[in-house]
């Protein structure tokens, strides 16, 4: 289904590109789908060579080329500026290369709503914008923008810059000696893989070191544990389990659900969503970390829909309504699946697309309901048996708690 959806956008995106071409070169029967030399008549625009290849190899062409050198093609001549500029054909690099994106942001997140509205009719998308004119185009949805904000190989030029205060507050801060960085992990991704994520961190000295031993810190529910990260900063994980290891172990064997200490139901709103509050213990927790770590599910069909939004929601309301304390996902699979380790850079989309057994990031986020928080947020993919990923969702949440890294 989605390798027939992807050759039907090509059609639309091809289809665009070969009617500006034709209104761009207005004379047809000089420019066709075939290499033939163009004549010199005068003072009408002539097409290069680059410019007459037919327009399915212009688009097979682009496909090859990262964000970054269709901008640089773009900027050769008037003619390719506007054709790299086609609103159709960044729509189609959105939904061929968004289910692959490693991680996003409160930044970066692209607005999803754009990619539910119906494609530009060709009437409305570049046959109505002259030469080095934009206005067909930001009448329209950005998808160039959202894809650039998004894409992790340009997203670092879109982040916002630090004002000078914030720089030499920053460097004040790092001259004063702080105690390490608590955070509370908690979430179904901890109980529900195959693969526990809490024991590999335990036992994954060459990508996290344990710096301090384990010690109860919260009424049977979890335990604290001081990592090393770089070999130069520690911080503190506690983790939230919503049982204890024997009934988790048991309904995972029994395939059962369970029941949630960390959390008691309060009820419905007027939508019919659930209402949760925190448990106590949980409570305090929240009111003296520095940030949270939620470890989501990502294997297919195992989202929780609703509750997850609910259940964050009310840890970061505990929060002491700081909206500074940032939220870590972790979406998390228990191992690679087999066939998306052996692709390859030649696989074709609808192939890659069947390989990619996990949660999408951008749909990880939607479907917490991130965007709609006020703290700053981080999707990570994660595989838990091989702890990928975890390192760069630790230095964004080290970051976002004013640890200085080095590099950074």
């Amino acid at each position: 289904m989605a390798g027939t959806m992807q050759q039907v956008n090509e059609s639309v995106v091809i289809r665009s590109l070969r009617r500006f071409r034709d209104r761009y070169f207005p004379n047809t029967g000089k420019v066709k789908d075939d290499l033939t030399p163009v004549e010199d008549t005068g003072g009408e625009r002539q097409p290069g060579f680059l410019d007459i290849l037919p327009v399915d190899v212009q688009f097979l062409i682009m496909t090859f080329l990262s964000p970054a050198d269709i901008c640089c093609l773009g900027a050769t001549s008037r003619y390719w500026r506007a054709m790299v500029r086609d609103p159709l054909l960044w729509k189609y690099f959105l939904l061929r290369d968004m289910p692959y994106w490693p991680s996003i942001d409160h930044v970066s997140m692209p607005q999803l709503e754009l990619l539910d509205a119906p494609l530009i009719n060709e009437d409305e998308s570049l046959d109505d914008r002259e030469e080095g004119d934009d206005k067909g185009v930001e009448s329209k949805c950005d998808y160039m923008s959202e894809y650039l904000k998004g894409c992790p190989s340009c997203r670092q030029q879109w982040l916002p810059s630090r004002p000078a205060y914030e720089v030499v507050t920053s460097f004040l801060q790092s001259l004063v000696l702080s105690s390490e960085p608590r955070y509370a992990m908690f979430g179904p991704g901890m109980e529900q893989l195959d693969v526990s994520l809490v024991t590999r961190l335990m036992h994954a000295p060459d990508v996290l070191p344990v710096s301090g031993t384990p010690h109860r810190q919260i009424n049977g529910i979890g335990s604290g544990i001081s990592y090393m990260f770089n070999n130069q900063h520690k911080f503190n994980i506690l983790t939230l389990y919503s049982t204890n290891r024997a009934e988790r172990e048991r309904a995972r064997a029994q395939q059962q659900s369970i029941s949630n200490k960390l959390f008691t139901t309060e009820g419905t709103d007027e939508s019919g969503c659930p209402i949760y509050s925190p448990a106590p213990q949980v409570q305090q927790v929240c009111q003296v970390v520095d940030g949270f770590i939620y470890v989501a599910n990502a294997e297919p069909g195992r989202g929780e829909g609703e509750s997850e939004v609910a259940q964050i929601r009310a840890v970061l309301s505990s929060a002491g309504g700081l909206a500074s304390r940032p939220l870590l996902v972790l979406s998390c699979v228990s191992r690679e699946d087999p066939e998306e380790v052996t692709a390859t850079s030649l696989q074709t989309v609808s192939s890659r697309i069947r390989a990619r057994c996990r949660t999408p990031c951008v749909y990880m986020a939607k479907r917490l309901g991130l965007p709609q928080l006020a703290n700053p947020w981080m999707v990570q993919d994660t595989v838990a048996e091989s702890l990928s990923g975890l390192l760069d969702g630790i230095s964004w949440l080290l970051k976002c708690s004013g640890v200085k890294l080095h590099g950074s």
